[in-house]
């Protein structure tokens, strides 16, 4: 029987490091435990769900996103003023994020500014804009459960706690 390899409704685990364009470590499960994600439910961005496609557990990949295929281009039109009464918290503070009442619903925005009964938000994800590299090593993979497959996330040992 072939192994098993990364496609739709899979549980995948992988170690991973992901760098900016200077060489910046943003983000990293080095001396962490692994991730588990849902492939193709949208957990993880679009390119690296791509270029993870059909590979199997041992696996090692480095790929290379534009902000396309990552976390998309920054819009400034997602940095605006908003009356503080939209902001679904009452303990405000410049850099946190929080959900935010807009025209279209609820978003999830980082504070910049707070100027009396107004903030100043930015609705863009902190890496919208940038080119991201991939260091990416799969070491497992498995049939998702169906509490996983209604849940559209992957969970970790002992079910959806």
């Amino acid at each position: 029987m072939p192994a098993m390899t990364i496609g739709t409704n899979k549980a995948v685990t992988i170690h991973y490091t992901v760098k900016d364009e200077s060489g910046e470590v943003l983000d990293t499960t080095e001396g962490r435990d692994p991730m588990t994600y849902l492939h193709g439910a949208g957990n993880v961005v679009p390119g690296l769900e791509a270029a993870l496609e059909g590979k199997g557990a041992g696996d090692k990949i480095e790929t290379t996103l534009s902000p396309a295929e990552a976390y998309g281009a920054r819009d400034e039109a997602k940095v605006r003023n908003v009356p503080r009464r939209r902001i679904q918290d009452e303990k405000i503070r410049v850099g946190g994020r929080y959900r935010v009442a807009v025209e279209t619903g609820w978003i999830v925005a980082y504070v910049m500014e707070i100027k009396g009964d107004y903030v100043s938000i930015d609705g863009n994800h902190p890496l919208a804009g940038k080119t991201l590299h991939f260091q990416v090593a799969v070491t497992d993979i498995r049939d998702a459960t169906e509490q996983e497959l209604q849940h559209g996330h992957a969970h970790g040992p002992g079910g959806a706690h």
